[in-house]
């Protein structure tokens, strides 16, 4: 963990100061906010749940940096401890991405800006998909990260094959998703949770196949 902390310890002082960054802005904000701001969007797109003002401004970005840190934290407590620093990198990355992407949407729908998530969702979510995609397959062994299958773990080369498989599908299935942002929202999040039941299932399934493969072939 110490050296961990030592290589990349601007990156997790950037990424935290990111993460806390919505405070900042929400207290500069806060004459502005109503008591009740926007939190959450049902699959239709429309806000189904309400917080008030000093949720909005504290808890997630506080709970957000909470999650970074133990992500940190577990990946560390990895027997393998080799995932790789690009896909570590990205681990370190997604949480400020996503925690800042969540934080716009708020504040735009808190001052009166009309925010349609069934056309942002699928078109962030669908980007998001494609980084991954392409980050997998520079994934190493590790059971914090990655596809972590009983045969994955105990195969290099099943991890190897099914990651680069994973990749291409991921980042597949990302571009799929983002024309979904061109249905109603009920239909989008149906089609894209289709897409991400693909995206996962069809490497699983391979990586089985290859495990009993080599089973058949000793």
């Amino acid at each position: 963990m110490r050296d961990f902390l030592k290589k990349n310890k601007w990156t997790l002082v950037v990424t935290s100061l990111i993460i806390l960054l919505p405070v900042a802005v929400g207290l500069l904000l806060w004459d502005k906010l109503p008591e009740q701001v926007p939190f959450h969007w049902g699959i239709n797109g429309e806000v189904d749940g309400w917080a008030t003002k000093t949720q909005a401004v504290f808890l997630l970005p506080l709970l957000m940096l909470g999650i970074q840190w133990l992500c940190s934290f577990v990946t560390q407590l990895d027997p393998k401890k080799q995932a790789g620093s690009k896909m570590m990198g990205l681990v370190l990355w997604i949480i400020p991405v996503l925690n800042l992407f969540l934080h716009v949407m708020v504040w735009l729908q808190a001052l009166g800006r009309e925010v349609n998530m069934a056309v942002v969702m699928p078109l962030f979510m669908g980007a998001l998909f494609v980084i991954i995609g392409n980050y997998l397959p520079k994934c190493r062994q590790s059971y914090t990260v990655g596809i972590k299958l009983p045969w994955t773990l105990d195969n290099e080369e099943n991890w190897n094959k099914t990651h680069r498989l994973a990749g291409k599908l991921w980042v597949a299935g990302g571009l799929l998703c983002m024309p979904c942002a061109l249905l109603s929202g009920v239909w989008s999040f149906i089609v894209m949770m289709s897409i991400l039941v693909v995206m996962c299932a069809v490497p699983t399934v391979y990586s089985y196949r290859l495990y009993k493969k080599n089973k058949k072939d000793e």
